[in-house]
């Protein structure tokens, strides 16, 4: 059987260095090469033939990761029309958070008030009608503290009536105790305002955008490729580099889609994945952030923690009956050839494993 020497060796090293942190796999193919001993722990191919440097077996932990450009930005994010024409008499104020019973603008002089519910406004509520909309009505009205006498349930009866008059009253309405199309807008609760998208005395209607909305807790935006899609599902842990330099963990909360993003007049990338990243800490872990500097999201794929590891570039393919992984040992001032185990890459480190291998050991490298 022939071998070749520890100079070898360092030869066939110095292609697995071109090939950086990569999978020892890829390594191989690339053509990295040491004809060593086929069995046992992989021959004593160079006793004597010490390697130009050395590098110890250190036991750390490895982290597989990406890291991206992310933005700062408001989690869903939706525009809001009119349900009826009308002149904007008060704009929508930007950067406002808005709770339940606020305007988000005024129409014909009149306020457009938020109110709490899933269930969109669809028609008129008057006197006689039932629904689910006029339950989330009277638990609006209630908690607004207009439900004297008022029993809460999917009826539009005289005493929602008389609630309504009251609630009308101090909004300065017409006293009608009916709940017009366009009086109200239902929301899941309190709501950001993104932007004013009609302005002072712009005519609006059901075609067009009052106003967009989003969430009151911040999100930071990332775009990941097709191939990243095991970093998109949703829980998944990321570490989060702030403009100010701060760093927060943070987890996906989900993918926005490419409809969405160009309904908000954003541009998603043909091929790209763009995901929603919630913060630690909430809306105080971005007080004082400049959202128009970039964020830099951290996704971790896989961690490996307390392994054996060495430079890629101390692996060397082993040519043999067997073939697999090798290490060149230096001890004694002589060097020998043991056959490892590779496991997880990371940061230009290979995770490795086999008999007689510890931490602290001296491992043949190329020179730098």
């Amino acid at each position: 059987m022939t071998r070749r020497s520890g100079r070898h060796a360092v030869k066939g090293r110095t292609a697995l260095v071109v090939l950086g942190a990569v999978t020892v796999c890829a390594a191989v193919t690339g053509g990295a090469l040491y004809l060593g001993g086929g069995g046992g722990d992989g021959g004593d191919p160079g006793r004597g033939g010490l390697p130009p440097a050395t590098t110890p077996v250190v036991r750390t932990d490895l982290v597989s990761s990406k890291t991206v450009d992310g933005t700062i930005d408001f989690a869903q994010r939706r525009p809001v029309g009119s349900a009826v024409e009308g002149t904007v008499t008060v704009a929508a104020s930007e950067g406002a958070t808005l709770t339940r019973g606020q305007a988000l603008y005024e129409l014909d002089d009149k306020p457009v008030t938020l109110l709490y519910g899933p269930v969109p406004m669809f028609r008129e509520m008057k006197d006689g009608d039932r629904g689910s909309d006029v339950l989330q009505l009277e638990r609006n009205l209630r908690d607004l503290g207009y439900g004297a006498r008022l029993y809460v349930d999917i009826w539009y009866d005289k005493d929602t009536e008389a609630a309504v008059k009251r609630w009308q009253k101090s909004l300065n309405r017409d006293v009608t105790g009916r709940v017009g199309r366009g009086h109200v807008v239902f929301q899941p609760g309190q709501v950001k305002v993104v932007s004013a998208d009609a302005a002072l005395a712009d005519q609006v209607g059901p075609d067009g955008k009052v106003l967009t909305i989003a969430s009151t807790n911040p999100v930071v935006r990332a775009q990941l490729d097709q191939g990243d899609g095991a970093l998109t599902s949703d829980g998944t842990k990321v570490e989060v580099t702030l403009p100010s330099g701060r760093t927060v963990a943070g987890k996906v909360a989900g993918t926005v889609r490419p409809d969405q993003l160009a309904a908000e007049g954003g541009e998603p990338g043909p091929e790209g994945i763009t995901v929603e990243v919630v913060l630690t800490g909430g809306a105080d872990a971005v007080s004082g952030e400049d959202p128009d500097e970039p964020a830099s999201v951290k996704f971790v794929s896989e961690a490996r923690k307390g392994v054996l590891a060495v430079p890629v570039e101390a692996v060397v393919a082993l040519r043999g009956e067997d073939g697999g992984y090798g290490l060149q040992i230096v001890e004694s001032g002589a060097s020998r050839m043991v056959r490892v185990e590779t496991g997880m890459t990371a940061d230009g480190r290979i995770e490795v494993s086999g008999s007689g291998l510890r931490e602290g050991m001296k491992v043949g490298v190329a020179k730098s």
